[in-house]
């Protein structure tokens, strides 16, 4: 066991391993990119919300992924953009088991969703005529509650294996948000065997989720690949290439994270490995799923048009 030994009351974020002049850079460039990501996904929550012809089981898990990224990045950004103005960039030891609660939280509820996304395309290509009975609004209610309990059940479980641990005189995050494999590190104990069973938990959680998607894939490939027209392969690969790149832009980056081996060396590069995961993925998801999409397009610019030419009182 580690020596001295104390009950810690907060921690320290170290943040970004740069020069100081280069904090207010970097604090009007994620602030921008705050801003956008913000409107982005609420533009998509307020047009399917809005339009009653988007109100179909695609669109309502997209409405859902949006709110969860919305979420998710809330948890992340604004504490990081204050620690880039702030001297002191602490965070108490309850407000670092909140933050790391809801990231993981978060974070698995939209791996669930994009699984269960990818389920969807999967009944609706290969299983047209039963898809209105096996995707009714009971069975979409259903999918989103397992999305966010079973998300939440999973950081639930992390967050007891690491914050049971008793914590040293060092409180210094190398990080800038309370990032698990950082914290655990931080245990009086040999913290090797919940290090392991964590990473083991978030690994399989996303392992299992992306080789669903790649089985469902698999089957809606097989499906395209027999319609005899050249319309119809158009037709079903466009339903499927928006999810299809978040998908893979969401496990790649998580890859990067949570997949890497442990080495002394991993953690000092945790740091800038992390802004893609934790900043560009709610970022570009958005965008991709808006550009990609004619309906949404057309009820974006549906929404605008009507906001324009609203009468003024």
């Amino acid at each position: 066991m580690k020596e001295n030994q104390t009950f810690l009351t907060e921690f320290i974020l170290t943040g970004f391993s740069i020069s100081p002049n280069l904090h207010i850079f970097l604090f009007v460039l994620f602030l921008l990119v705050y801003i956008i990501t913000v409107m982005g996904n609420l533009l998509i929550i307020v047009v399917i919300g809005s339009d009653r012809t988007l109100h179909i089981p695609m669109y309502l898990f997209l409405f859902v992924l949006s709110l969860s990224e919305s979420c998710y990045s809330l948890v992340i950004i604004p504490k990081m953009l204050l620690d880039l103005l702030a001297k002191s960039k602490t965070i108490s030891f309850a407000g670092c088991a909140a933050q790391m609660f809801f990231f993981l939280g978060l974070g698995g509820t939209n791996c669930f969703i994009l699984t269960i996304m990818g389920f969807d395309r999967y009944l609706a290509i290969c299983k047209p005529l039963h898809y209105p009975v096996l995707m009714n609004t009971q069975v979409i209610l259903w999918l989103v509650a397992f999305s966010w309990v079973a998300g939440f059940l999973i950081s639930v479980a992390e967050i007891i294996l690491i914050f049971r641990l008793p914590f040293c005189d060092s409180n210094i995050i190398n990080h800038f948000f309370c990032h698990m494999r950082t914290v655990v590190r931080l245990a009086c104990t040999d913290e090797s065997t919940t290090e392991v069973v964590v990473s083991a938990i978030s690994i399989f959680g996303l392992s299992g989720s992306f080789l669903f998607i790649i089985l469902t894939y698999v089957f809606i490939l097989s499906t395209i690949f027999r319609i005899p027209s050249t319309d119809g392969w158009q037709k079903a690969f466009s339903t499927c290439a928006s999810h299809l790149i978040v998908v893979i832009m969401h496990y790649g980056f998580a890859a990067i994270v949570y997949l890497r081996p442990n080495s002394p060396g991993t953690l000092d590069n945790d740091t800038l490995i992390s802004i893609p995961y934790t900043i560009i993925t709610p970022l570009l998801s958005p965008v991709i799923f808006t550009l990609r999409n004619k309906e949404i397009k057309f009820a974006v610019r549906k929404v605008i048009s009507k906001n324009t030419h609203s009468p003024k009182l």
